[in-house]
């Protein structure tokens, strides 16, 4: 492969995992006709096709399995190097990419960067809403604040506590529905999750395994909110409850551990001065939540 032809890798990529020119094109945020051009450049400097055609999107012919490793092995080796270069920063400015998800972006997090912001006026930082696991190997984000039982990757993992959820409706929902409930909670209605980790039994396991499931979301703050709305019940952290006043965790309901709310970044980031003070600012905001996260009356 030329020297030039790195410059078609990321279309090459973008285009192989997603399936399609348009889906890859939307990937980098570089127009339809750009992609297209730039895989038939890299195929024509390689006189090889990467890609079979059809109506089902773009495939990899054997060809494009043989350069796949190859591009991804050039694309960890291109962030690699950017995340080196950039953990050579010592000054307290610059931008700070972050990913959290949508049920602790607003509000707990979104207080809390304010305050970092007057105590940082100049580190920006950049914030991802998502339910998918940002990749922090490729340099998708800097520092990802993530909720789960054990973290795999071969990043910088801080590990900050266990946090509850509850089981919960607004006041209003329970004192119109909740007295002339049936058995197993006959007659009332769950908000049900359909995003990541949703179990399929988890309703039979609830302690309502008679309550209809109406509503369902793949989104932490839809959830609260459609409870705010009295669309039914919901499992949600407990710290929602000192949030908004409007709500009350289900009568003879308890909490329980919800899962595990790490501090992730690249290990080549460490040092980077910014990054280091919105980790140790982040963290400290967090733990003096704590006592909000975790219901420690439960049983």
């Amino acid at each position: 492969m030329k020297p030039t032809d790195w410059a078609f890798v990321p279309y090459f990529l973008a285009v192989a995992r997603s399936g399609t020119l348009r889906a890859g094109a939307e990937t980098l945020n570089a127009s339809f006709v750009t992609t297209r051009r730039n895989i038939e450049a890299l195929e024509g400097s390689l006189g090889s096709r990467l890609f079979t055609r059809s109506r089902k999107g773009f495939e990899l012919t054997e060809a494009g399995e043989a350069l796949m490793p190859l591009a991804e092995e050039a694309e960890k080796t291109f962030a690699a190097a950017k995340q080196r270069v950039q953990g050579l920063d010592r000054t307290e400015a610059g931008t700070i990419k972050f990913s959290i998800s949508s049920a602790f972006a607003f509000d707990i997090f979104a207080p809390i960067l304010a305050r970092f912001s007057v105590k940082y006026p100049a580190i920006d930082v950049q914030v991802q809403i998502t339910s998918q696991i940002a990749d922090i190997q490729r340099a998708e984000t800097d520092v990802s604040l993530r909720a789960a039982p054990q973290i795999s990757d071969d990043v910088i993992a801080r590990k900050l506590y266990e946090f509850d959820v509850g089981t919960y409706a607004s006041k209003s929902y329970l004192k119109t529905h909740y007295a002339d409930a049936g058995p197993g909670g006959e007659g009332l209605n769950w908000i049900g999750w359909t995003g990541p980790g949703s179990d399929p039994s988890w309703l039979a396991k609830s302690q309502f395994p008679n309550a209809t499931v109406r509503q369902s979301a793949n989104d932490g703050h839809m959830h609260i909110h459609l409870v705010r709305q009295n669309c039914g019940m919901a499992k949600i952290p407990v710290i929602t409850e000192h949030l908004f006043d409007d709500l009350e965790r289900v009568p003879g309901t308890k909490p329980e551990t919800g899962s595990t709310l790490w501090l992730l970044l690249h290990s080549d980031l460490r040092r980077t001065l910014r990054v280091r003070r919105f980790v140790d600012f982040l963290a400290d905001e967090l733990m003096a939540l704590r006592s909000q996260m975790q219901d420690r009356d439960r049983s």
